[in-house]
This record gives structure tokens, C-alpha cells and sequence, in this order.
């Protein structure tokens, strides 16, 4: 098979000594040879999920090597034989010593590394013309790995060194090089683009950035394999950029997505942070999440609906229209206004396929109904995102980080009537178990009972005024 390489290997090696060279200028050249046999095996590893192994891919593998170490010189068939043989690698013994040598020195090297990977296999995994979900699953295992390991040693989280936002560093100078500044170029007294985006800049509130957007994700209580889902989305969706950038094609591939699972599990809050997660990597423009039910997009007489849909769609454009219980657009009949709503939507979401994200949320039978009941749904929404019920014990973690929030404490007493009061919240649970809106309304139930209790003392002191006791806790449930 013909190489789909459509860059010379000589500018991808470039585009790996710029990379590890910026490791190597904080680091040091010390690790140059393991540095560049793990990442190797990476690749072996990340090629495993391409579904073949082309001469492209092996004429990026005898690139991986850093300055002043040999090339692998290897053979498109001695490729695919270690590609077959290859496993998912372990975080080296030399990231662990770093990793250690960032704890005791306050320095972060060790994620300008996680970085550095990140930014290299995202590379690779555009080299062939199939840029699949195991291969951005791939990628997610690895940062994940290589992070956990970090975390374990308490290194910081830095916002310096190689930008998460880039998918590759290079040697080029960057975009604002290129344009005038003020005083340079136009006529006297005009506004540089430049000057004006910076003004714009200064009126709008900065957007959280991609480290930290990400960290909002994992910083979430559970919710362990939505996690991965949209860390997997996220790094093929900058494999996808990537490839644009080098005039690659892409498969066609929707955003939109489904979102089942009962109330209160985390889908709004997901939706939201999606949306900064696209936009933080280009996929959208802005990246606000517009929430709506029926009553947001159903009119009550006839023509009205298809306006008020599309003024939602023009307020949702460039981020993500979220519709929460979406299932009931589709339930009134052949002649319900719900039909209208549904038919300017599908049409908005091919229109505008480039800057919009529609995502459905409800519970998981009459979602999947709903799904059924209109072909152009079904090839529109292929991407399902199950969200289930919160255990007991990450019931309580919700109602200790609204306690902190808030400035309450909880005596041990309390925290065991806690424990045990959502212990029985989860094992009696119906179908409508509010899950994380039920942590919220006995919260504020338990709030109401303290106040009382405290509002009878005769002069309380920060330390009453915030602490909360078993009796505070309603017994029944």
C-alpha cells in the first residue's frame, strides 16, 4: 500500500526534536536514548488500533529519534511484526525518578513530559488516513498513566512550559508574529487587528483553558467512564484538527451526542464542560452551553415553533444546545408541535454541522424511543453516553463538598447519621431517584433544622454557627 504520508519525514523528525528538545532544554540530555525508546514503543503500541500498519507509519517510526541518537532503520515488515507484539507500555522507571525529583524540588518536569508525550502521539495517530476511537482511547490510557504518577508524587500543576492548547510544538514562529502591531502598519490612529482582538480580549472574561477545563473533569465524584469517553473524544477530535492542518482527510464524524441515565447524575454539568473542551481545542467557536426542555423550543399555535427553535439554535451556535428529556419532543403524536421542533433541529444540526452541537438528555428507555422514532435522529446521534446513579459513598463525598462549600462542618456523629442516611437513600431508591439533587435538597433541609437549632442560642459562637449535629439530620427518607 502507497505511503499516505503526506509530509516528509524529514519535517516529522523536525517536528520530534522540537518536541523532545524543549523537554530536554528543562530536563536535560541525560535521558535521550530511554526518552526515545519509550516512545517508540508508544508508537508500536498506538499503531495496534490503526487497523494497518502502512509504510507511512514506518516511515514515522525511523524518525523517533532525539538529537544526536541513531535512527531505528527499521523495515515496513519487521514493523508490523513488532506492532502485532506490542502492549499498552508502563510509565519508565525514569518518570518515576522525576516525577520523585519534582516532589522534593517544587518543579514540574515531570508534566512537561506528560505534555511532551501527548503532544508527539497525537502526531503519530494522524499519520494514516483512519484515525479511529482506540487510537485516541490509546493515547487517553497513556496521559492517563503518565499522570496518575505525577499525582501520586504531588507534583504541581503547571501553566508554563509547552501549551496543553497546541497539538504539536514547532519551530515556527506563532500567528501573532505575523501581525502588525499598532503604530507599524495602516493608517495613523487605526486599530491593528492585533490591538482590536486584544481589546475584545480585555472586555470578555478569560476562557478556562484546556489544563484547566480538564481538571474540572476529573475533579467530578465519580463518573469514572464518562471520563474517559470525553477524554478519548477530545484527543480525536485533536487528531482530526491536526490532520486538517496537514491536508489530511478526515472520515466523516458527529459530535452530537446522547445522554442517558436519571436525573441528577452530572449530564448538564458534563455538557457544559464539553462544550469549553471543544472549544479549548478549535471544534467550536465559543463553547457556551444553551439548556433547554420542551417548553424552550414548542410553540402553542401553528408556525411558531420553527421560529422559537431557531432562535434557540442562533443563541446555541458555536457552542452546545443541551435538551434536557428530549424524548418529549417525540411524544404527543403525528400532530403535536413537538414534530416541527424536531424537524428544525435536524435540519440546523446539518447546517450547521461545523459550530454546533446538539446534545439529547433524558432517561434511558424513552431516550432510546425517541431515538427510533425518526431516521434522521438516529443518524444524527451516534454517540451514547450512559450515566449511572451515584453510590452511596459518593453520595455523602457530594454532601461533604457542599458542607465545605458553604462554610458547615460535620461533627463525627453527624457524618455517621450522614453515611447512614444516604446508605438507605441508595438501597431504597425508585426510578426517580434524584441522585445528585437529592444530596442538594437534604442539604438544605439539614441547613434549615441547624439554623433553627442555632438561632435558640443565646450567643453563638463561628464555631455553632458552623457546625452541624446528628440531630440536624431528618431520620426518615
Amino acid at each position: 500500500m502507497p505511503s499516505t504520508w503526506k509530509r516528509s519525514p524529514e519535517e516529522l523528525h523536525k517536528t520530534y526534536l522540537a518536541n523532545t528538545e524543549a523537554f530536554y532544554k528543562a530536563a536535560g540530555r541525560s535521558l535521550t536514548r530511554p526518552l526515545d525508546e519509550y516512545l517508540r514503543s508508544c508508537a508500536l503500541g498506538l499503531w495496534g488500533h490503526s487497523g494497518a500498519v502502512t509504510q507511512a507509519h514506518c516511515d514515522a517510526y525511523n524518525q523517533l529519534c532525539s538529537k544526536g541518537q541513531p535512527s531505528p532503520s527499521c523495515l515496513l515488515w519487521q514493523l508490523t511484526g513488532m506492532v502485532c507484539r506490542a502492549e499498552r507500555p508502563l510509565p519508565p522507571l525514569f518518570f518515576w525518578e522525576l516525577a520523585e525529583k519534582d516532589q522534593r524540588a517544587g518543579s514540574d518536569l515531570s508534566r512537561v513530559f506528560v505534555r511532551m508525550v501527548t503532544n508527539i502521539l497525537l502526531y503519530l495517530a494522524a499519520v494514516d488516513d483512519d484515525v479511529s476511537m482506540g487510537e485516541a482511547q490509546y493515547i487517553t490510557e497513556c496521559v492517563d498513566g503518565l499522570t496518575a504518577v505525577c499525582d501520586s508524587a504531588g507534583v504541581r500543576r503547571s501553566r508554563a512550559a509547552l501549551d496543553p492548547r497546541e497539538f504539536v510544538t514547532s519551530g515556527e514562529a506563532g500567528f501573532l508574529s505575523h501581525v502588525p502591531q499598532a503604530g507599524t502598519a495602516g493608517a495613523p490612529g487605526s486599530q491593528t487587528p492585533a490591538a482590536a482582538a486584544a481589546a475584545q480580549q480585555q472586555e470578555q472574561p478569560p476562557k478556562p483553558s484546556l489544563d484547566e477545563l480538564m481538571a474540572q473533569l476529573d475533579e467530578l465524584i465519580g463518573l469514572d467512564e464518562i471520563k474517559k469517553e470525553v477524554k478519548s473524544l477530545i484527543n480525536l477530535v485533536k487528531v482530526r484538527r491536526l490532520r486538517e492542518s496537514h491536508g489530511l482527510p478526515n472520515s466523516a464524524m458527529s459530535l452530537h451526542m446522547v445522554f442517558l441515565g436519571n436525573p441528577g447524575t452530572g449530564k448538564t454539568t458534563v455538557a457544559r464542560l464539553l462544550g469549553g473542551l471543544y472549544a479549548a481545542v478549535g471544534a467550536l467557536s465559543k463553547g457556551q452551553l444553551v439548556e433547554v426542555d420542551r417548553s424552550g423550543l414548542v410553540a402553542g399555535y401553528v408556525g411558531q415553533t420553527a421560529l422559537k427553535t431557531q432562535q434557540v439554535i442562533q443563541s446555541a451556535l458555536g457552542g452546545v444546545l443541551f435538551i434536557d428529556e428530549a424524548y418529549s419532543l417525540a411524544s404527543g403524536g403525528e400532530n403535536d408541535f413537538g414534530r416541527e421542533a424536531i424537524e428544525t433541529l435536524l435540519k440546523a444540526m446539518e447546517d450547521h454541522r461545523d459550530d454546533l452541537v446538539v446534545i439529547v438528555a433524558g432517561y434511558d428507555e424513552p431516550m432510546e424511543k425517541f431515538i427510533d422514532s425518526n431516521p434522521g435522529l438516529e443518524s444524527r446521534f451516534n454517540k451514547y453516553l450512559y450515566f449511572p446513579d451515584y453510590n452511596a459513598g459518593q453520595l455523602l463525598d457530594m454532601f461533604r463538598m457542599r458542607c465545605k462549600k458553604n462554610g458547615y462542618t460535620l461533627t463525627p456523629e453527624a457524618e455517621a447519621r450522614a453515611a447512614a442516611l444516604f446508605e438507605t437513600l441508595y438501597e431504597n431508591r425508585g426510578d426517580n431517584f434524584g441522585n445528585g439533587r437529592d444530596v442538594r435538597n437534604r442539604f438544605e433541609n439539614v441547613v434549615a433544622r441547624q439554623a433553627d437549632r442555632v438561632v435558640a442560642l443565646e450567643a453563638p459562637t463561628r464555631e455553632q454557627l458552623m457546625e452541624i449535629l446528628p440531630e440536624d439530620f431528618d431520620v426518615s427518607v
